[in-house]
């Protein structure tokens, strides 16, 4: 194993010791950056095709400790974060990081690695921590000032599962709409909101749109939701706002919503009305966004221990 993979190993194993450290001063927002910085870090080497000196297995293990700290950064930023990955488990892959070129043990948790799906912001790039090589562009993020606020792309992975509770993904396949193809760098920004608007999980952004046709705009991207169904509160709802680029304005906006009840959780593919902005979290004051039969499709999994 060459010096340069022993020096990477040490820097991640620094980078997750600052996180860890920060996390346990409460300083929540400085281990929330430096938990995504490094999971990034170890996703990209987990998908290197080439001149990589990790072998597959390795490979697996890194990608796997990625999703445990995009895991923890989630559970960071919910208003509920006792239910999610705590410190003290994240805490038992310090040791396998650092020891990556000669564990063999079975991994400590059921997780899988996640895809690397994140959209870099523009000029993101430049400004992760340590950064040997060239980072592949920001495709489709758009002008530089595209997204102020957030970038599309935030997805996270799904929960680990527990006995006899059950998770949910939703497949967002498309999106109706009369002027679909003007829509420039369309994304959907999903949450899950109580009856008071408040949020009940992490709020998660697509990618941008995956392509544009006729009077639709499809999206085909899992959503994994960040709480077992079983925990959700009564009356609590789940809701996709459409957002799109306007270069006039140079801000990102809210172009309808659609959202789904807890009782329109179950397996298979479903339709949903699209409603005028500005998002109503409350769903007291609902307006159709047109009388024309368009629709949000999505496509529900269960999976249940």
């Amino acid at each position: 194993m060459s010096e340069v993979t022993r020096s990477l190993v040490q820097r991640w194993g620094a980078s997750f010791r600052r996180g860890a450290d920060f996390d346990s001063w409460g300083q929540l927002v400085e281990a929330i950056d430096e938990y995504q910085i490094l999971a990034r870090h170890l996703q990209k080497e987990a998908q290197a095709q080439h001149n990589s000196e990790f072998t597959e297995e390795q490979k697996k293990t890194i990608g796997k400790i990625a999703t445990c700290l995009e895991l923890r950064s989630a559970a960071l930023q919910s208003t509920q974060s006792q239910d999610g990955f705590k410190l003290e488990d994240l805490k038992k892959l310090e040791p396998i990081l650092k020891n990556i070129l000669t564990y063999n043990k079975e991994f400590p948790f059921d997780v899988q690695p996640v895809p690397l799906r994140r959209i870099l912001a523009p000029g993101e790039e430049e400004n992760l921590e340590f950064e040997d090589d060239d980072e592949e562009g920001g495709a489709g993020a758009g002008s530089p000032n595209s997204f102020p606020a957030r970038v599309p792309g935030t997805l996270l992975p799904r929960l680990p599962s527990e006995p006899g509770m059950t998770l949910l993904t939703i497949k967002i396949e498309k999106i109706g709409l009369k002027d679909a193809g003007q829509c420039i760098d369309p994304y959907i920004t999903v949450s899950v909101k109580d009856l008071n608007g408040i949020d009940l999980t992490p709020v998660q952004d697509t990618p941008v749109a995956s392509r544009k046709e006729d009077t639709y705009v499809h999206f085909n991207v899992d959503i994994e939701i960040q709480k077992h169904i079983e925990k959700l509160t009564k009356g609590a709802a789940i809701f996709f706002e459409f957002k799109h680029y306007k270069p006039k304005k140079r801000f990102t906006s809210t172009k309808c919503f659609a959202f789904m009840e807890m009782d329109e959780i179950k397996p298979g593919p479903i339709i949903i009305e699209l409603y005028k902005k500005p998002t109503d979290f409350k769903r007291k004051k609902l307006q159709l966004l047109t009388k024309k039969p368009l629709y949000l499709h999505l496509h529900q999994t269960l999976h249940k221990e």
